[in-house]
C-alpha cells in the first residue's frame, strides 16, 4: 500500500489551505475533526452537510485536506483515522483556522460572522 503524504507544515502555502477549506463539505469535515477529542474515522463523514457523499468523493476530500497540511491520517486495518494539525497550522498561520471555523459555524447556524471594523478590531 502506498504511504500517505503529509507535507512539512513549513512547506504548506496559504493558498493550499484556503483552497482545501473553500469546499463546504471539506470545511465541515475539517471543523468536526478539529473539534474532536479523538481521531475520526473516514466513515463518520459518509453523510455531511445534510447530504450523502460517495466514498470516492470522500477519499478525495480527505486527500485534499491531508495534502494541505490540515489533517494527519493513519491506517488502522481497513479504517483510516484522522486528526487535525491545528496546533502546527496555527503556528504557521496564527488565527487563520479559528477564524475560518468560526465563520463556518456562524454560516451553518444562519448567523453573520463578526466582521472587523476599519482598524482591525472586530465589531460585536
Amino acid at each position: 500500500m502506498t504511504p500517505l503524504f503529509h507535507p512539512q507544515i513549513e512547506d504548506v502555502p496559504l493558498e493550499a489551505v484556503l483552497h482545501a477549506l473553500s469546499d463546504p463539505a471539506r470545511v465541515a469535515i475539517f471543523a468536526q475533526i478539529a473539534a474532536a477529542a479523538a481521531p475520526c474515522a473516514c466513515s463518520t463523514f459518509l453523510s455531511i452537510v445534510d447530504k450523502s457523499i460517495p466514498k470516492s468523493t470522500l477519499s478525495q476530500h480527505f486527500k485534499t485536506l491531508r495534502e494541505a497540511g490540515l489533517i494527519r491520517s493513519e491506517r488502522h486495518g481497513v479504517e483510516m483515522r484522522n486528526v487535525s494539525r491545528c496546533e502546527e497550522m496555527n503556528a504557521r498561520f496564527p488565527g487563520l483556522l479559528p477564524a475560518i471555523i468560526e465563520a463556518h459555524q456562524a454560516q451553518a447556524q444562519g448567523k453573520a460572522p463578526r466582521r472587523a471594523r476599519p482598524g482591525g478590531k472586530p465589531s460585536f
